[in-house]
């Protein structure tokens, strides 16, 4: 990713969607020849000097204080993971651009697969900024079986929402939500670490691969990874409607672990003792590491 390119594509599509009016501005004239608010204006909401602000979205974050960067984000009105992002792209201003490098994959140490297995009454999944599926416990390995089908490993959820579109739509009801969110994580991932070669890579084959991708990561969103509901319907069970909590792993930095639960005594609950049984039946089933091919 090129810093200064995302720099300047981020704060002039976040200045293009204000109109003057929801900034408190008076819009003088019919004939407005760019889309939202003008630099100068942004520049006047931001109390900065018309030629600083310019600089700053030509790509020049790093002499940014805190200061500039909340009264920037308070003029563009970015919510709280796009302020995330700016911040993020500031610090990385302020180091020098190096090549790009492959993180070295480090296996997950013993006590997180122990955690995973021990959340045996809900799916349990860990991995990291890029969608790469690292582990799972057996229900989780039953709940995404349309995923695992694909034999390529490690499993990619964004893999599967864009290059298996078909499998997709049929496994995530809300699939355009889902689409919209994956790519908006994937570019607040390119934010944190736009040197990941395994991030370009993907990014890359999905630009390549996909025109709903492309589509999505133009829009320049971006959001946090956070709790919240996941509809699915499963080819065993059913549409189940469950509980997503995401919490980071302070230990391992840049890992997530995503449990699904339901509440008691729902349809959903019953489907996912439902799913248990099922798995407990099934002699092999692919798993995060390995496909099944048999």
């Amino acid at each position: 990713m090129d810093l200064r390119t995302e720099i300047r594509e981020f704060l002039s599509s976040r200045r293009a969607r204000i109109a003057p009016e929801q900034a408190g501005l008076p819009a003088f004239g019919g004939n407005r020849r760019v889309k939202g608010l003008r630099r100068e204006e942004v520049a006047l909401l931001a109390g900065v000097s018309v030629d600083y602000y310019v600089r700053m979205e030509r790509g020049s974050l790093a002499g940014a204080s805190d200061g500039v960067l909340d009264a920037l984000a308070s003029a563009l009105q970015l919510d709280e993971a796009e302020r995330d992002h700016l911040f993020q792209l500031s610090r990385q201003s302020r180091t020098p651009g190096g090549p790009r490098r492959r993180r070295r994959a480090v296996p997950l140490r013993p006590a997180l697969r122990q955690v995973l297995d021990a959340i045996s009454g809900a799916p349990a999944v860990i991995g990291n900024g890029r969608y790469d599926v690292l582990a799972m416990n057996q229900l989780a390995r039953a709940l995404y079986a349309p995923m695992l089908a694909d034999p390529r490993r490690p499993a990619n959820t964004a893999r599967f929402v864009y290059l298996h579109p078909e499998a997709a739509r049929d496994f995530f009801v809300d699939y355009d939500r889902i689409a919209m969110d994956t790519a908006a994580k994937l570019r607040m991932e390119a934010g944190r670490n736009p040197h990941d070669e395994d991030l370009i890579a993907l990014v890359g084959e999905l630009s390549t691969c996909s025109e709903l991708f492309r589509h999505r990561w133009a829009s320049r969103d971006v959001r946090l990874h956070r709790s919240g509901r996941k509809r699915l319907h499963h080819p065993i069970v059913g549409q189940l409607d469950l509980d997503v909590e995401s919490l980071e792993l302070p230990a391992e930095p840049g890992l997530i672990l995503n449990v699904y639960t339901a509440s008691a005594e729902t349809p959903t609950a019953e489907k996912l003792a439902l799913l248990a049984s099922w798995a407990a039946t099934q002699q092999t089933l692919a798993t995060e590491l390995e496909a099944n091919n048999g």
